[in-house]
């Protein structure tokens, strides 16, 4: 029997940067003006792809301003995520016993651009474990909630849509990984998560849901045999 393959989210996943990037971008959206709800902020914008994202601040911008973005927001948000990135990016607990026990492969589909997704698993040491199944947005032409991401994941490492499961901690990414015939399940073990990220997880389709490594362990050493 074909062993079962795992797809990883990286960013609240893997590794811990939502909390970060999530709170140097609130940060600056309400320097220009824009304050959105804890619970609103995660199911928008969590999960899409860079692009995607910039595209809807810059649309939420003109609504409320009737003009642009700073020309530079972007890049002055990019630097001050990434000056916290190399010197506080940490992994999860329980995280690398769980790969440990996996047979079948493990890959990695993430919205982050490609070298930027490259180099948070580096700072983590956690690049040799998914090479070369490190998958970005960069690659295909549609973003989460689109499937197109974790369908090439699943054609890279040789393995049938029904074969995988997907671990998220996003809305965007649970739509993608059903709409692309997988199944999936919620993490929640982020320092970004609230309260209320479990529920929205299993109404956006996520089978179960974990809040730590050690309690998936068992039910995902389960699916992968």
């Amino acid at each position: 029997m074909t062993d079962a393959a795992i797809i990883f989210d990286c960013d609240g996943v893997l590794v811990d940067s939502e909390r970060i990037a999530i709170a140097v971008e609130r940060d600056h959206l309400a320097r220009i003006g824009l304050v959105y709800e804890s619970a609103d902020y995660l199911s928008r914008f969590v999960g899409l792809t860079n692009q995607d994202f910039y595209l809807a601040l810059e649309n939420d911008h003109r609504a409320i301003h009737n003009r642009p973005l700073p020309t530079d927001f972007f890049e002055k948000l990019k630097t001050a995520c990434w000056a916290r990135y190399e010197s506080e990016l940490t992994s999860f607990e329980g995280l690398l016993p769980l790969l440990d026990t996996l047979r079948g492969p493990v890959a990695v589909a993430s919205s982050s651009s490609k070298p930027l997704l490259h180099r948070k698993l580096e700072i983590t040491e956690l690049h040799g474990r998914f090479d070369p199944h490190i998958y970005s947005g960069d690659e295909v032409a549609r973003g989460k909630p689109s499937p197109d991401l974790f369908l090439l994941a699943a054609e890279r490492i040789e393995r049938d849509p029904a074969q995988c499961l997907v671990i998220e901690d996003s809305i965007n990414g649970v739509r993608a990984a059903v709409a692309a015939g997988m199944e999936v399940w919620g993490f929640t073990g982020g320092g970004h998560a609230d309260a209320g990220l479990s529920g929205r997880l299993k109404e956006a389709g996520a089978r179960k849901v974990f809040s730590n490594y050690p309690d998936m362990l068992p039910a995902a050493k389960a699916f992968a045999r």
